[in-house]
């Protein structure tokens, strides 16, 4: 499991070798007690619960950074080492 950004809080994770569950390219975010899963292509709520302004700002950081976050999955996805993203461009 690698941080990839703390977004306001947030933690968003990308697991390695995650594909058993969701089978689909996902990240996990964490806010407080909370944790919700979202598939990057589509930015998709795949299962978990976070707060509704939580899932806007994991929504647009999504859209922003979507094709930073498919290459860092292809790596995760084989075991390789992924890089961390940035809050901006």
């Amino acid at each position: 499991m690698l941080v990839i950004l703390i977004l306001y809080g947030i933690i968003i994770r990308l697991y390695f070798y995650d594909k058993g569950k969701h089978n689909v390219a996902h990240i996990h975010a964490e806010y407080s007690a909370f944790e919700a899963i979202f598939e990057i292509g589509t930015r998709k709520f795949l299962s978990g619960s976070i707060l509704n302004k939580k899932i806007k700002l994991v929504h647009l950081w999504m859209e922003i950074h979507q094709e930073e976050l498919i290459a860092d999955w292809n790596l995760a996805s084989k075991g390789d080492d992924v890089f961390k993203i940035k809050l901006l461009r």
